[in-house]
């Protein structure tokens, strides 16, 4: 999984935004390195696990020829109090990492492989993620 070598801090706010107010994603929003791209439609937070989980469905569906990148980094911590613990008596422990996928944010770029496998795997890697996704390619610019 995915997380930060070091971190300066252990616990973040939690920085909650307004949903009326979600804008789309200015950065990361081209394929960049690859020929297809899996484009996020919706808001979300996605934690490392899901992250790792979606990489294991999309290189086990590529294969050896074909390169994949993952163009999103859990750097966020987020915390979680224990089952049945009352409210009060301060924030939880640190539970993982997440990372804020707002619209239109590319989270993977497959290449080496052709159209229809590289479409599969990256449909199989969206379903792992709480979101939705769009597959897109380099020339559509969609």
């Amino acid at each position: 999984m995915l997380l930060p070598k070091k971190v300066k801090f252990r616990k973040w706010h939690t920085m909650r935004l307004n949903p009326k107010a979600i804008t789309p994603d200015t950065r990361g929003t081209k394929v960049c390195f690859g020929s297809f791209g899996l484009k996020s439609e919706t808001q979300a937070r996605v934690k490392s696990n899901q992250i790792e989980s979606a990489r294991k469905a999309m290189s086990r569906e590529l294969g050896k020829a074909g390169k994949y990148w993952i163009r999103i980094f859990p750097d966020q911590p987020f915390t979680a109090k224990p089952a049945e613990v009352g409210m009060g008596k301060g924030k939880g422990d640190p539970q993982g990492y997440f990372f804020e996928v707002f619209p239109g944010r590319i989270i993977f770029e497959v290449d080496g492989v052709d159209e229809k496998v590289a479409r599969e795997a990256l449909r199989k890697a969206g379903a792992k993620l709480p979101l939705k996704t769009r597959v897109i390619s380099r020339v559509n610019k969609q």
